[in-house]
């Protein structure tokens, strides 16, 4: 009886990894779009970046995942300007976090967040994005808030 009961958690299980797998999959397969920071001395920086265009993406940002490519992030499109909070729950990257005026300048930095932190981290001002870098990035090109940020999203 115990072989038959541990061998159906073992197919439970199995079925629930391949699951998350496939979740897993699908949030890294979203498509990725080109975004430059070009800062006020000039200097241009590409990154490939996956877009949170809507509440769901939103919601799940980059949760869950352990690794990211040093010249990606992610993108999250608040369609309207306002002020915004961002968290780090369930997200086990330490994070840069650029907060983006609707011209596309950066209005504040939040860097080398805490990760799996419920800590808001609020924009400061109204904003329209929020553009997420792998903790460092923006300390090691040396971006700062008034520089710009490149992406169709952005009118100037």
């Amino acid at each position: 009886m115990r072989t038959g009961l541990s061998g159906r958690f073992a197919s439970v299980a199995a079925a629930a990894g391949l699951l998350i797998l496939a979740l897993g999959a699908a949030a890294g397969a979203q498509s990725l779009e080109t975004l430059s920071i070009v800062t006020q001395g000039g200097q241009r920086q590409s990154f490939r970046v996956e877009v949170a265009r809507n509440d769901a993406d939103r919601a799940q940002g980059l949760m869950f995942r352990r690794a990211m490519p040093a010249d990606h992030g992610m993108l999250f499109d608040f369609e309207k300007v306002a002020p915004v909070n961002m968290w780090m729950q369930n997200t086990y990257l330490s994070l840069d976090m650029l907060f983006v005026r609707a011209d596309g300048t950066i209005a504040r930095i939040a860097a080398n967040t805490e990760p799996l932190s419920t800590r808001t981290i609020p924009s400061g001002e109204p904003v329209l994005a929020v553009l997420e870098l792998n903790a460092g990035t923006a300390g090691r090109l040396a971006i700062k808030a008034g520089d710009r940020i490149e992406h169709p999203l952005f009118k100037r």
